[in-house]
């Protein structure tokens, strides 16, 4: 009776990260169509937990439903992710702002620092690792500033805006500037400099932004032009 009951949750829990997984990865690209049907089949499952699934998606901002055909890869609107990233920057810079005043800074950051302020030779390399650990650093800055609430929107707006994200790191010293400029956001936390470290967080951001929206831009095009995408930029 029990796993009677798990079953279909599991196979839906199993759905919606693989989908996730091709929306992320461009298998899946902005404004692809396709029916409950199709993944059913892709998955080998029924399309009650695939229905499940993409309703999630759907309210994570992933896809959208067109109740006449079918379901829809949300296409690709920058002034979205321009606003999830506004949000990313007035929260990290309220949560730095209160790093700056706790008692025990040191040791909260002590575990970033070990993974940030390396030498170049120790440095990782694998742009999935870099972009996993680009994502902690940021979520934890966060957490450590003592606000859940706040901390759980944060992981909201950063989980909505992985699909571009990690785009960041395919280009060519990303990598090296991310150690550096983390680095620098350290340094400056731990002297308790508040208007530097949020100046230096927020051009932190503001060239990753950028640098994810170039790359965008060049691989949706060609994404367009391969597969008639119809793609909102």
């Amino acid at each position: 009776m029990t796993e009677t009951i798990k079953r279909p949750v599991n196979v839906a829990e199993r759905i919606y990260q693989q989908l996730k997984q091709d929306i992320f990865g461009f298998q899946l690209l902005p404004g692809d169509r396709f029916s409950e049907s199709e993944i059913a089949k892709r998955m080998d499952a029924s399309r009650t937990p695939v229905r499940e699934a993409l309703y999630r998606l759907e309210r994570d901002g992933y896809v959208q439903v067109h109740f006449r055909s079918g379901w829809q890869v949300r296409p690709f609107d920058f002034q979205y992710f321009e606003d999830l990233y506004d949000c990313r920057i007035l929260m990290e810079s309220e949560a730095v702002r209160r790093l700056c005043q706790a008692d025990d800074l040191a040791e909260g950051l002590a575990e970033l620092q070990a993974v940030w302020c390396v030498d170049a030779g120790s440095r990782l390399t694998d742009s999935d690792v870099v972009a996993t650990l680009d994502e902690a650093f940021h979520e934890q800055l966060v957490a450590l500033a003592g606000n859940r609430e706040m901390a759980l929107l944060h992981k909201g707006v950063c989980e909505r805006l992985k699909i571009i994200r990690r785009l960041d790191f395919t280009q060519r010293g990303r990598i090296e500037a991310t150690y550096r400029e983390h680095s620098e956001i350290l340094q400056h936390l731990l002297a308790r400099q508040a208007e530097a470290v949020v100046n230096n967080l927020k051009s932190h951001i503001e060239l990753s932004k950028n640098t994810v929206r170039e790359i965008t831009v060049h691989r949706i095009q060609e994404a367009k032009s391969l597969y008639n995408v119809n793609i909102k930029v």
